[in-house]
């Protein structure tokens, strides 16, 4: 079981470094989320990252060429589907009124939830779309 884990834990890791790479830090307890998402001063980017296709294919490249534009989130902020389960069920607790997805990405500025890209807004898109799409959140609440 151990051997299992650990195999799957190293599979996993690539897909956590796509974020951390580029400067995401990511929450990986209760404690850690409620410290970051109670700050209310600034916008943070939180994506829920996770192991699907999507995630892989759309929403993490998206993310990173969101990101290479003028206007960005102060704080950026990840928790992990599926790997990291109690930080996860508490960063849905500040996603108020939408259901569990991932991935998904979530804006806040103030300490107020302002925009979200949830699971159905990146599965079927393509990367660019998406990318437009975070870049457009950026220029509104970001600049």
């Amino acid at each position: 079981m151990s051997l299992e884990l650990d195999f799957y834990q190293m599979m996993v890791q690539p897909m956590r470094d796509e974020l951390t790479q580029i400067g995401f830090r990511e929450l990986r307890s209760s404690e850690s989320v409620d410290e970051a998402l109670q700050e209310k001063n600034g916008t943070a980017l939180v994506v829920v990252n996770s192991v699907c296709g999507c995630a892989g294919g759309i929403a993490r490249p998206a993310v990173a060429m969101a990101l290479q534009h003028l206007y960005k989130p102060q704080r950026l902020l990840t928790v992990f589907a599926g790997q990291d389960k109690e930080a996860t069920a508490r960063a849905r607790e500040y996603f108020v009124a939408m259901p569990p997805s991932s991935p998904s990405i979530f804006l806040f500025k103030d300490g107020l939830l302002v925009d979200q890209l949830h699971r159905s807004d990146i599965e079927g898109a393509d990367v660019e779309d998406v990318a437009t799409r975070l870049r457009s959140m950026f220029d509104k609440y970001c600049a």
